[in-house]
């Protein structure tokens, strides 16, 4: 969905993905990721955000790390102050939470780690309705569970584009 909405949003480019970019550079990630994996992905999340390009959308955001930093033990609060996150964050137009329901698990691509994946998105929507560090309370947050076939239409009208007809 990223790839499309980058694609319909006139002079938007898609975000490079964090793990994508350290595992060119030589980052080896273990297997499972570590708590310090996560750590470094946030890091590079972070440093994406804060990219003096403005018209980017990005597949996964740093509330993706800090949920699985929470799953693999660590509180969000201690890794990142508050303000650096509402700095970050205030980069963003929306912040889109696309939860995990029946109908994208058909369709996602198989979980090498369901647990992860399940424990992962539960710990996503609790830090995203929770802001525990007031990191995103003025960025719009629209969330995605209803079916695939409206979602980009849905974040079109969120951002204020009127979405095209088929």
């Amino acid at each position: 969905m990223a790839e499309a909405l980058a694609g319909r949003l006139a002079g938007h480019v898609m975000a490079e993905e964090p793990y994508h970019l350290l595992d060119e550079e030589g980052y080896e990630f273990g297997f499972p990721p570590s708590a310090e994996d996560y750590r470094v992905l946030f890091a590079r999340s972070m440093a994406g955000l804060g990219s003096p390009q403005d018209a980017i959308v990005f597949d996964r955001t740093p509330v993706d790390y800090l949920a699985y930093l929470a799953v693999t033990g660590v509180d969000p609060e201690d890794l990142v102050g508050a303000a650096a996150l509402r700095s970050a964050f205030a980069t963003l137009d929306l912040l889109v939470v696309t939860p995990i329901t029946a109908e994208t698990e058909r369709v996602l691509p198989r979980a090498e780690m369901p647990r992860l994946r399940a424990d992962m998105n539960d710990a996503l929507l609790e830090l995203v309705h929770a802001d525990p560090l007031d990191a995103w309370a003025d960025v719009p947050v629209l969330e995605l569970d209803g079916p695939l076939e409206g979602r980009l239409s849905a974040v079109l009208k969120a951002l204020g584009v009127r979405p095209q007809e088929p």
